[in-house]
């Protein structure tokens, strides 16, 4: 498994808190949440890697 990187990310308390409850309403730490959410937006907007490399089609 690869390591993942580690970087500070300093958030409004606000935000830190409605991330908090929507984490624990999927069961999620926060960090799993964000981490989510941002995976989720890369995806859609078409810049994962994974999507954009012609070698990791499986058709």
């Amino acid at each position: 498994m690869t390591e993942k990187k580690r970087f500070l990310l300093r958030l409004h308390p606000e935000l830190y808190r409605t991330l908090e409850k929507w984490a624990a309403d999927e069961l999620r730490s926060v960090n799993a949440q964000i981490e989510f959410i941002l995976t989720d937006a890369v995806r859609k907007q078409g810049r994962s890697p994974e999507e954009n490399d012609p070698s990791s089609n499986t058709d």
